[in-house]
Parts: structure tokens; sequence; C-alpha cells
């Protein structure tokens, strides 16, 4: 009886080395990104580029967001996360400290964390995957502003995301910086409403901002669904040319109202690129490439090579490039795009 149990083991132990790998390609690292919500085009567009990156890397990609952009909802993503032992975790942050219990716990499970696009504490983060830098964000939206006005200044009013997200309030921040300038005195920021990336709230402010403020010039929404949301309402009410709009937007929704004037132009980066990057810093993580220090290099495929730096909040990041400018002149080319 022994004999036949020690021959079957011989023979089972002999069939697994004969297994082919791939039988043992779910034991691949995964690799995890969490967004702010579902039903974003920005937020679509950045995990597409996510999925492209780990994919051509011969990886497996896990695109994640919740139905509404609260960390409540974040919080319940990572925690399935963790239990399904993934390798790292790119988080899209929905408030910069309220994740940290739970980024820790996934940390401490061996996982790699760190943010992209909208910053968590750097105590919950290795790095940080930066679009632009955001000081020059909030100083190109300032300028923008005022040249709209002519240079005569007025009111302007700011239409954000949500009050908790970390890049909305860093270049929000960086913005009231700009204003104290003195060449920017004649420029009064009334009102900073939050329509929490969602369409129908964006809009409901930026009415509500029409109807408290009527001498408005600008409206700045350094957000892609605030954006959309303030110039079609601007559009649907004939304000074009009495109120215009400015901000961070996506070609392919912004075309339109940049054709009939409704915002003479806007900035963004590619949100595909900021995704695919972030794709990058997480192989790179997980490998051992880079720990996240200041000063660390590594290669990110067509984008080519980056540098880690130190971030505005203390910790560190890495920069995708400056913001551009779309306008009449070149909208056409882009719309198709992005």
């Amino acid at each position: 009886m022994k004999r036949n149990i020690i021959a079957v083991a011989m023979i089972i132990a002999v069939m697994g080395m004969m297994v082919p790998a791939s039988v043992f390609a779910a034991d691949k690292p995964k690799f995890a990104i969490v967004f702010k919500n579902t039903g974003n085009p920005y937020g679509e567009k950045q995990l597409q580029g996510f999925k492209n990156g780990i994919e051509e890397q011969g990886y497996e990609a896990i695109l994640r967001s919740p139905e509404l952009p609260t960390a409540e909802a974040q919080i319940q993503i990572i925690e399935q996360l963790i239990a399904q032992r993934v390798a790292s975790i790119c988080i899209v942050g929905n408030d910069y400290d309220a994740l940290q219990p739970v980024l820790t716990k996934a940390s401490k499970a061996g996982i790699k964390v760190f943010s992209l696009d909208s910053s968590v504490n750097p105590a919950s983060r290795l790095t940080h995957v930066n679009q632009a830098d955001s000081e020059k964000i909030g100083q190109t939206l300032i300028k923008a502003a005022y040249d709209m006005t002519g240079g005569k200044g007025g009111e302007i009013a700011i239409l954000s995301a949500t009050s908790q997200a970390s890049n909305q309030n860093i270049w929000i921040d960086f913005m009231k910086k700009e204003l104290a300038k003195p060449q920017y005195a004649s420029l009064k920021l009334v009102k900073i409403a939050y329509g929490d990336d969602l369409r129908d709230k964006s809009v409901s402010e930026t009415e509500a901002l029409l109807r408290s403020y009527p001498n408005l010039k600008v409206i700045i929404a350094p957000t892609t669904v605030g954006i959309a949301a303030a110039a079609k309402v601007i559009t649907d009410k004939n304000l074009i040319g009495k109120v215009l709009i400015t901000g961070l937007g996506l070609p392919s929704e912004m075309a339109t109202y940049i054709e009939n004037g409704a915002c003479p132009y806007m900035f963004l980066w590619n949100p595909i690129d900021v995704g695919y990057l972030g794709a990058y810093v997480a192989t790179a993580l997980v490998n051992g490439k880079i720990t996240g220090a200041v000063g660390e290099k590594f290669s990110a495929g067509r984008l080519g090579n980056y540098t880690i730096t130190k971030a505005p909040d203390g910790g560190t990041e890495v920069l995708l490039g400056p913001p551009f400018k779309f306008d009449k002149s070149n909208i056409a080319e882009w719309k198709n795009v992005y």
C-alpha cells in the first residue's frame, strides 16, 4: 500500500514538472488602478492608458472605479484588492488623508502603493504621478482668465470637483497665490463652487454662480466634467461672450464650445499618457527598479525616460510634462484623439 502511495506521489510530482508555465499565468503579478468614479470620460482615458502600459509589458491590469467619488467607496475597493494580493495599487485619490489607513494596510501587505493625478498623503504612497507642475497650472489658469477680460479684470469664479480632491486644492491654492500678485489686482475671486465631478451637480453649480453673480466675467473649471458642464450652460443660456469659460478639458468634449466661443481656449494633458506613465511607475516599483526616492530614473516605454523629483507636499513625484493649450487653431486636430 505504501509503495502505491509513493508511486502515485512520484507520478504527480513528475506531471507537475511537465505542466506548461501558462497554467500558472494567474500567479503573474497583477497591477491595479483605482480611479475616482465611474462615468468620467477623463478617467476612462486614464484607465485605458494604464491598461495599455501594463499589458504591453506582459502583465495583467485591474481597473476599478466606485460609482460615487468618495473616499469611503475607494476604501471598499482597496480592501478587495488587498484580499486579491495585487502587486501594486495606483490610487487616484478622492481624499488626501482619509485613505491613509487602508493604503498603509496595503503597504504592510507587501503591495506597492502610489498615487496618480490626484495625490494622497506622502505617508500613504511611495511616489505620485503628476500631470504637470501644479504651480504652473495655477499660474496658467489665472493668466488665461485675466487675458479673457481683456486685461480689465472683473469677477471670476472657480468650479472645482470635490472639496477633498488634492489636485484641485493644490491648483486652487496656487491660483490664489497668483491672484495676490499686483498685476491681477483687478481680478476678484467671488466664489469657489464644487460640482463633485458629477455632470448634473456641475450644471446646477454653474447656474447658481450666474444667478448669484450677474457681473461674473470668467469661470475657471480645473476639471474636465466641470468645464464641459459650465460651457454647456453658457451656450444654452445664450451667454457666449458675456461669461467666458476656461480651465482643463477634454478636446473631444470641448470642441463644440471652443468653436462657438463659449470657451476661447483651455488646457490639458493627454490622460492616456498619464495612465500609461502610471503603468511604468507601477512595474518599476514592483520590479525593484525604483523605490520612489528623489533622483531615481526609469524608462516609461514610448514616453521615454523620467526622473523622480521632490513634490510640493513633501513627498516625491513624477511629472508628465507641461499643460497644452487648445484653441480654435488646433482643436480640430485633437477632438478625435481624446
